[in-house]
């Protein structure tokens, strides 16, 4: 039986898409947020509320009630959220040493650093998939 994987505090691609709107729009009600989303992702108003609903369920939004409806607004802010995202990075993909991040950033290889395969400076996004 396979266990499933441990909670991420990184959000999924969907409800960081919603946050990202908020962040754009400060706070906002559910119209609001579907209509930045349109740009890029014609999604269901109902979509856009349970997305929502997620986000503040798990501490990343917030809301409050104006009338018949709830306002969304960012608990997280987009630093807080980038420095999870390069401490998921690191942890994942560079056994938790930020000095191999930065060396391969830095387009040279640490000595201890055996890599199975040369990867090309430059190539995080290849090199990371």
């Amino acid at each position: 039986m396979r266990r499933p994987a441990p909670p991420r505090d990184i959000p999924p691609p969907l409800e960081l898409e919603c946050l990202k709107a908020l962040w754009a729009l400060g706070e906002g009600n559910v119209k609001d947020v579907r209509g930045v989303l349109a740009s890029n992702r014609n999604l269901a108003y109902t979509t856009v509320m349970t997305l929502l609903d997620r986000l503040v369920r798990k501490g990343g939004a917030t809301r409050r009630k104006v009338g018949r409806s709830f306002v969304y607004a960012p608990a997280l802010s987009r630093d807080v959220l980038r420095r999870l995202a390069i401490e998921e990075l690191v942890n994942s993909f560079f056994n938790g040493s930020r000095e191999e991040l930065a060396a391969y950033l830095g387009g040279r290889e640490p000595e201890r650093i055996s890599p199975a395969a040369p990867v090309e400076s430059g190539a995080l996004d290849t090199a990371l998939l």
